[in-house]
């Protein structure tokens, strides 16, 4: 909670440090801090009457309530505007006043939250779960200081700098890399393990409730001590120096931790600078630049989603040892250099961050290596393809394969995927995978609204109503409009699908060493499924039964860890694990109707039971039953070796879904196989003497002969 409190304070002094994304655990007092800094805020002049809030000294020439005539203006409190979820396109950037376009005919622009927030702070709570279209508007307007409006005959743009404060709880999903990195700074929260501190916050929880008047009167003195501390900050600021062996040290920071692009240098310089104004200094100091790391770089060194973001403190007190002084390396080594070149060793001695004297170290300041204790695949070397002949007994049929259960292996190298996709239209949630009919998307008609009206197409409202004005008895310039005049526009756009991944780890998979390279091709799936805003979860089966690994979720990073710990042994209930998933369809159809399953089957389909009975038979009928449902499978075939049964074909025809290998997987395969493609067809254009339509014909059967195949 210090490294939250000195964050906010941080970027009262100095908005252009650019925000704060608070993580943490549930029920952490994340949102009653931020919105407590509305209190602490200092007042904003502004021109009275201006709706977008602009700077009496300096208003914005383009302000669509301008030009502003030089007056003294308005001191009100700053504002914290809320950013909902679920909130609109329209509410978040403004849109045109239907209501006054259509009564009055003239076209007037209504504000959105952007505008609000304008000289304030845009707080999003759970802003991992924020829409896509809304993320995009987000980055743009925190890219250009400014928002743009370009819809339904009306273009508008208003100035729109603001301070972006986010809480989100990492169970529930990660960030875009794109707008993480916008956060200026991020904290990490956790609640005190501490009896007395928690026995004081429950405490004042309780004196809050009981008064809540008293209790704020209490702390008056307190909060107002602090707001002036802020404007003499503010008022310190412009004079604190930044020279260059500090500027050095930043730099040679960012290098070190190879973090992309220059954001990070800029945010940590204001960081810096903003530090020693708050302890009432004008130069910055070695720590002062020591903090900014801390605060400014942790979740801009994370390579791909499942990095858990953290630094390692003993690589940057060796980093701002070597340029400290006078900034200058006092060595030969260059700044990206390290005694250690591979951070994610052993923990400190004490087993707290920082070693021994780190008690002054933020949460954040945990080093990578927490990753692998969360369960963090790491990558392998591939396998040997090798296996035995298809007619030599499983190994896990015995009696003391079946008993042992083999350690966890580590997941292969992550890889591009092909596009995996349910077939059909979808209604579903905003994401990346599946077709589907959205609220943002691409308009591709209009239709009379099947309940409340929620998107207006308009120029097919006007069309509607036009021909009735004169029985209507119009007589000004306004439309006379009825309720079946209007016309809901339809849109299509893409959603995420709910990803249940069904994998095999069974002895047969432990036994030819495929293991690693199938968690390699589940985990490249599951950075497919967080690029593309999918929920997923994780049935296995392996012994006599399978087993919810992960009931549906949208923590992509949860199931990257209960992958890296699964264990592998035993016989292959495939049934049960095709029944389990079943289930768990089922359940979710229930909670969220809307959301199309995608079942991705990684087996090699071969099917073991204990009973003695037909296994694969049994294995079929439970794959009939997801056909039945109309459920849309992919079979992941990982048999490997130059004799194959073929048995993932099999399943895959049950499921009424495709079946691809491991191979076939990759995105490089297929882009591979169009090449090779095209290649046949210019061969076959150059030699050929037959017509044009001839030559695309033989294009045709290549790329059936070669899926065949």
């Amino acid at each position: 909670m210090d490294d939250l409190r000195l964050a906010l304070l941080l970027n009262a002094v100095s908005p252009a440090v650019g925000g704060v994304l608070v993580r943490g655990e549930k029920g952490t007092a994340k949102s009653t801090a931020v919105r407590a800094l509305a209190a602490l805020m200092p007042d904003v002049d502004v021109v009275a009457g201006c709706r977008f809030s602009c700077a009496p000294a300096a208003p914005d020439p383009r302000c669509p309530d301008g030009p502003h005539e030089a007056t003294p203006g308005t001191a009100r409190p700053a504002r914290i505007v809320e950013l909902p979820v679920g909130a609109s396109e329209d509410r978040l950037v403004g849109a045109l006043d239907i209501e006054r376009a259509l009564a009055d005919g003239v076209k007037a622009f209504e504000p959105g939250l952007l505008a609000d927030a304008h000289r304030g702070v845009l707080y999003v709570d759970e802003v991992n779960l924020l829409h896509d279209h809304l993320v995009d508007l987000l980055l743009d307007a925190a890219a250009m200081g400014a928002s743009h409006v370009e819809r339904e005959g009306v273009s508008v743009r208003h100035a729109a700098r603001f301070l972006l404060v986010g809480t989100m709880n990492p169970e529930e999903g990660e960030l875009r890399p794109q707008l993480l990195d916008r956060f200026g700074l991020t904290v990490e929260v956790a609640a005190s393990r501490e009896p007395e501190q928690r026995v004081e916050v429950v405490r004042r929880r309780l004196a809050y409730d009981d008064d809540p008047s008293a209790f704020a009167a209490r702390w008056a003195a307190e909060e107002a001590a602090l707001r002036e501390r802020i404007v003499a900050a503010r008022a310190t600021l412009p004079r604190v120096g930044l020279g260059d062996a500090a500027l050095r040290q930043i730099a040679a920071t960012c290098a070190a931790f190879e973090v992309d692009g220059m954001r990070a240098d800029i945010v940590m310089a204001r960081t810096a600078a903003a530090l020693a104004a708050w302890a009432g200094r004008t130069e910055v100091r070695e720590e002062d630049v020591r903090q900014a790391a801390l605060l400014a770089l942790p979740h801009r060194r994370r390579r791909n989603p499942f990095d858990a973001p953290g630094l390692d403190e003993d690589k940057l007190d060796e980093t701002l040892e070597r340029f400290g002084g006078d900034g200058r390396p006092d060595t030969d080594s260059g700044p990206g250099t390290d005694a250690d070149p591979d951070p994610d060793t052993d923990p400190p001695p004490d087993g707290g961050p920082g070693g021994p004297g780190g008690n002054d170290v933020p949460p954040q300041g945990r080093g990578p290596d927490s990753a692998a204790s969360a369960g963090q695949p790491e990558p392998s070397s591939p396998s040997s393809p090798t296996e035995p002949p298809a007619g030599q007994p499983e190994p896990s049929g015995t009696p003391a394969a079946s008993a042992a259960e083999r350690a966890a292996e580590r997941a292969g190298e992550p890889f591009r995927t092909r596009t995996l996709s349910v077939p059909g239209l979808g209604e579903g949630a905003a994401g990346r995978r599946s077709r589907a009919r959205t609220e943002h998307g691409r308009t591709t008609g209009a239709h009379r609204p099947r309940g409340a009206l929620t998107a207006l197409h308009l120029s097919a409202t006007v069309r509607a109503a036009a021909p009735h004005q004169h029985a209507r008895g119009r007589r000004g310039p306004g439309l006379v409009v009825r309720r079946d005049d209007l016309r809901q526009a339809a849109r299509e756009g893409r959603e995420g699908n709910l990803v249940l991944f069904v994998v095999d780890a069974s002895g047969s998979m432990a036994a030819r060493r495929r293991m690693g390279s199938v968690k390699g091709a589940v985990l490249s799936l599951l950075l497919d499924a967080y690029q593309r805003r999918d929920k997923v979860g994780l049935v296995t089966f392996r012994g006599d039964a399978a087993e919810l690994a992960l009931p549906p979720t949208s923590s992509v990073d949860a199931a990257a860890a209960r992958l890296g710990e699964l264990p592998t042994g035993g016989r292959t209930p495939l049934a049960a694990g095709l029944l389990k998933a079943r289930d768990v369809l089922r359940v979710e159809r229930l909670r969220d109707p809307s959301r199309r399953p995608l079942l991705v089957v990684v087996t090699d389909g071969r099917a073991t039971g204990a009973g003695g009975g037909d296994a694969l038979a049994l294995a079929g009928r439970a794959a009939r039953l997801h056909a039945a449902e109309g459920t849309a499978a992919v079979v992941v075939d990982c048999e490997t070796g130059p004799v194959r049964l073929g048995l993932a074909g099999d399943l895959a025809r049950d499921l009424g879904g495709t079946a691809v290998t491991l191979d076939e997987l990759r995105a490089d395969s297929i882009a591979g196989l169009v090449r090779d493609v095209r290649a046949a067809a210019d061969t076959r254009t150059a030699t050929a003497t037959g017509t044009r339509t001839a030559t695309g014909t033989g294009t045709g059967s290549t790329v059936r002969d070669r899926r065949a195949a």
